[in-house]
């Protein structure tokens, strides 16, 4: 692991995003809760939390940390085909020595993939993508930004 030992603690955050791409009939399936195995929006976020808090026993090398914040949100929009796209994105904070970077990817990950999981009876041709993050606050090099998301990273 890299020593961060003599680093100054402070507040550091991430955003990152995963998306599926699904039938219009997958999603309306999602929206509406009638998935067989249930609320596919809860179990999607919860896994995703767990995942974030999980990221060490995943990941190796990553720093076990105290987290304060796991936020896991769905978007959906147009995908090619006329298929839809549904965006998961994880919002990750702590206070620590090193970045949560990971924890908001893995999250993300994880949580796209328990969509694919509790949908794939019914399109097994689901495509989880674009697994990546879009920003990251905190620490020696202050807040980074993917091109074309900095209005998207603040909450109000």
């Amino acid at each position: 692991m890299v020593d961060v030992s003599l680093k100054a603690k402070s507040v550091r955050e991430a955003l990152a995003e995963a998306t599926v791409v699904m039938r219009k009939e997958t999603f309306r399936m999602i929206s509406t809760g009638a998935a067989a195995k249930g609320d596919v929006f809860a179990a999607a976020r919860l896994a995703g939390i767990q995942a974030a808090k999980k990221t060490p026993d995943l990941i190796p090398l990553c720093h076990p940390l105290l987290l304060g914040k796991v936020e896991v949100d769905f978007t959906h929009g147009t995908a090619a085909r006329g298929k839809v796209a549904l965006t998961v994105s994880s919002r990750v904070r702590a206070e620590g020595q090193t970045g949560v970077e990971m924890e908001a990817m893995v999250s993300a990950s994880v949580a796209a993939l328990t969509v694919y999981d509790m949908c794939k009876a019914v399109d097994r041709w689901m495509t989880v993508t674009a697994v990546r993050l879009l920003s990251k606050e905190g620490g020696k090099s202050g807040s980074v930004f993917r091109p074309g998301v900095r209005a998207r990273n603040r909450k109000a």
